[in-house]
């Protein structure tokens, strides 16, 4: 742009379909005290960007900018930020789901939200990783203390937070079980998972069992049959944080554990994950890259649900 005060950003008017989406010419922002202006160079694009492209949901009606992941160098800082400098390379998520906004040229971040990114991945991996790796992160070790020896469960393994999940899981020292399609079981072994299940072909309830930990990303019914597949005291853990009470009544009824979460923006764990990328035991996998006035196709090829790993738009 050659106003030093504008950016482009991709933005929408209606909910709908990808194709609501549009380049829009907005005031570049200003950080407040804590905040760091980051100029984008990588934005993930997630599930949840897609269903609230086309449904609103935390956000309500728009116009939004969408966009909870980021990697790019450190603009301008606010008051009080002494953790980075302008110039500092950094990647982190956006306080989800109020903080949205990463599909732009530029955007404010809390200073906590972010780490230094890892100098030994590009831009692209580092504004893969954030919403999904904090997702596994949280829910598998914040949140199910997963230990050396136990066995976890992976739902859609091959997907955008599976795939982290496998790689996380396995740093972890588990023995790794993940339901994917025929197609993806190469790439799941490659990642290190110890058994794969296709889910058109076999009925995981059936197949599995003595499991410790299920991480659950698909939600509804299945998050209710995978508590079957749990030793007792075992946990699932759904990264889906709305659905039908039987979820926890039926874990009662089993004798073991069930909880939902989403997952928040936190630098701690930002930085465990830089720790698992800087020691080679943690990569996204990229289904694809789109320039930012492409944003429509990256959530059409989302939409399919198809995708294995992450997609992400290049602000350059």
């Amino acid at each position: 742009m050659n106003d030093v005060n504008t950016m482009r950003a991709i933005s929408q008017d209606v909910l709908g379909g990808p194709e609501v989406l549009k380049v829009v010419e907005r005031e570049r922002p200003a950080p407040r005290p804590n905040e760091v202006l980051v100029r984008v160079r990588a934005a993930g694009v997630n599930p949840t960007d897609w269903k609230h492209r086309a449904t609103g949901g935390f956000l309500g009606e728009p116009p939004f900018v969408l966009g909870w992941d980021v990697s790019g160098e450190v603009a301008e800082t606010g008051i009080g930020v002494a953790a980075f400098r302008p110039g500092d390379e950094v990647f982190g998520m956006l306080p989800y789901p109020f903080g949205h906004g990463s599909h732009a040229e530029y955007v404010t971040v809390p200073a906590r939200a972010l780490a230094p990114k890892p100098a030994g991945i590009d831009h692209t991996q580092a504004g893969a990783l954030p919403l999904v790796s904090l997702t596994a992160w949280q829910a598998l070790v914040e949140t199910a203390d997963l230990r050396p020896g136990q066995r976890v469960l992976i739902h859609a393994a091959a997907g955008g937070v599976g795939h982290v999940a496998v790689q996380i899981a396995k740093a972890r020292g588990a023995h790794v079980i993940g339901t994917a399609s025929a197609g993806k079981h190469d790439f799941l072994r490659e990642l290190g998972a110890d058994e794969v299940i296709d889910y058109r072909e076999t009925d995981f309830a059936e197949a599995v069992k003595d499991v410790d930990v299920v991480l659950d990303t698909i939600g509804g019914d299945t998050s209710v049959r995978s508590l079957r597949v749990l030793r007792p005291g075992g946990l699932v853990v759904s990264i889906l944080p709305v659905g039908s009470d039987d979820f926890y009544e039926e874990a009662d009824r089993l004798g073991v554990r069930a909880l939902r979460m989403l997952v928040d923006a936190d630098r701690t764990g930002m930085r465990a994950i830089a720790e698992l990328v800087e020691a080679g035991q943690l990569r996204a996998t990229i289904a694809g890259t789109f320039p930012l006035a492409e944003a429509a196709e990256a959530h059409r090829l989302g939409d399919t649900g198809r995708t294995t790993g992450k997609l992400v738009l290049l602000m350059d």
